[in-house]
């Protein structure tokens, strides 16, 4: 029997790092051309934030609900739960963060947030999750067709709800910070994953949450 100390993080991966990225694959060939409309959603977040409609922030957040929603049945649930057995539970993590996403939209009064680097910090984030996610596999040198797309997959929909979150401000203080705090768990938890798989792409949800977090700190 080998020492236990001769093992490294990947020899407790559940699934081959080429099955991860096939994952992606397999959803956008199920779902397409589902991307052009969660693209168009995130982007009209984007407008709404910028122009600070309060409106158009309480339609956002409601949409922001159905994406991760729609992640966690169609992606977590369907695809990831069968080959790591942890993945039923963030499919439940994210369908109750959903569920406080549509309360904060229909329950609460949202507006714009009025410290500066926190509105700025999250309009970067609902822009990379909208327009520079996708293009990851194509800097890693893998197929086009493997694009993590907002609404389809966890991390740019995860980086998207963040960046809603601390670019706004609400009633509903404590459900804020839960919901903060609930986007922030998963971007470490798939930091960790890509980490022990070995990819670079590790920092991209680690530099959400230092951003993110450093926005709520410097903007309080």
């Amino acid at each position: 029997m080998s020492e236990w100390w001769t093992y490294r993080p990947s020899d407790l991966l559940m699934f081959a790092p080429r099955t991860w990225w096939r994952l992606f694959e397999l959803q956008n060939a199920a779902w397409w051309p589902a991307q052009a409309v969660f693209v168009l959603l995130a982007l009209a977040l984007v407008v709404g934030l910028w122009c600070r409609h309060a409106p158009s922030l309480r339609a956002g957040v409601f949409g922001c609900a159905l994406a991760v929603a729609f992640v966690a049945h169609t992606f977590l649930w369907q695809r990831y739960a069968p080959i790591n057995w942890t993945a039923s539970g963030f499919a439940w993590a994210f369908g109750l963060h959903a569920l406080g996403l549509l309360a904060l939209a229909v329950r609460h009064t949202v507006r714009t947030t009025t410290a500066t680097l926190r509105w700025r910090a999250g309009l970067g984030l609902l822009l990379w999750a909208a327009l520079a996610h996708p293009l990851l596999p194509l800097a890693a040198g893998r197929p086009w067709f493997q694009a993590e797309v907002i609404g389809l997959a966890p991390d740019p929909t995860a980086i998207a709800a963040l960046g809603l979150l601390i670019g706004i401000d609400a009633g509903a203080r404590a459900l804020l910070w839960v919901l903060r705090a609930g986007a922030m768990a998963w971007l470490l938890v798939s930091a960790a994953t890509l980490a022990t798989m070995g990819s670079v792409q590790a920092v991209v949800p680690l530099a959400a949450v230092l951003l993110a977090c450093t926005a709520l700190w410097r903007g309080r």
